[in-house]
This record gives structure tokens, sequence and C-alpha cells, in this order.
């Protein structure tokens, strides 16, 4: 599958570590290229410590270059990613193009503040409020691991950041053919 990019965004901090390199581990695998963007550039400091450095913002991207974008968790999305207005751009542009939409954790409300989950089954974090964040968006929640509808794939926390790495794997193939 070369040829095939992956888009992944990260909190500037605290972002939830698994959720970012276990799927990274699982694209990279099969061959598709990974760009990791935040809101801003430099280095940035997962939630468990692990340290990794972004050349480009999530305003430097252009979702015409990916195949796929994947909203990683922890508790920085709440801070600085679900009211993100390039964010929610980005989740639209990748959305009306049918590519595939994934967020994992506490980052499926950027979906639902996207307008992209209205009647689409979805999971997140089991927070109160990110699932009230949810159902006010017109999603149907669901207390899942991981959540396929259609081009959206959503996954609850990083004990599934590999089978949610998969699951977007997958769609991307599908999507491919």
């Amino acid at each position: 599958m070369e040829n095939t990019k992956v888009l992944m965004v990260i909190a500037p901090k605290d972002f939830r570590d698994e959720e970012l390199f276990e799927p990274m581990a699982v694209f990279e695998s099969n061959g598709l290229k990974v760009d990791v963007v935040s809101t801003t550039k430099g280095e940035h400091v997962g939630m468990l410590g692990n340290k990794i450095t972004t050349e480009k913002t999530i305003y430097d991207v252009n979702a015409n270059e990916y195949d796929a974008i994947v909203i990683v968790g922890g508790i920085g999305s709440k801070e600085y990613l679900w009211n993100n207005t390039r964010l929610i751009e980005l989740v639209k542009e990748f959305n009306s193009q049918n590519k595939v939409v994934s967020a994992i954790c506490l980052s499926p409300v950027v979906l639902a503040k996207a307008g992209i989950l209205k009647n689409k089954k979805a999971t997140v974090y089991p927070a109160q409020e990110a699932i009230e964040e949810l159902k006010k968006e017109g999603a149907i929640y669901e207390d899942k691991g991981v959540v396929v509808d259609g081009n959206v794939i959503t996954a609850k926390s990083p004990d599934y950041a590999r089978l949610f790495g998969l699951e977007v794997l997958k769609a991307i193939e599908k999507n491919k053919q």
C-alpha cells in the first residue's frame, strides 16, 4: 500500500502514548506513510512520558494528500483538540471526500463537534462529559472497544489502540479497492 498516507493528530501535550505509537506501528509495518501533526511544531510529551517531534501543524496540512485522519486521545485532547476550528474543518474535509475518519479515547468528541457522527454508531472514553458530547451531536453511543460505522472509526481507550489501528488499516484498504 505504498503512496498511502495517514495523518495522525496529537495534542501538543498529554496525548496518550499508546494511542499514537501502537496504530502508527500497524500503519508503518504495512507500508503506509505516517505524518504526525499537532497544533504546534516541536517536541511533544505524552501522558506516559514518551516524546515525538513534529515538523508540521494542523494548519500546514492539506486533506487531499492523505487517505485517513487519526485523532489520538489523552487528557490533552479536551484542552487542545475538542474545540480546535482547524481540526474540525479537516475532519469535515476528510469526511466529505469519503476518506477514513477516526479517533480514539477522548477524541471522538472532535468528530461529534464536526457534525459527522449524526445517526452514526460511535464510542468514546467512558467519561460522562465525553459521552454527553457525542449524544448531543446525534451519535448513537455504544459502549464497545472499537466501533466502525462506514468510513468512521472510533475507539474507547488505550487498551484498544492496536485493534483500532488494524480497523483503520482495514478501512483504508477497502477504500483503495
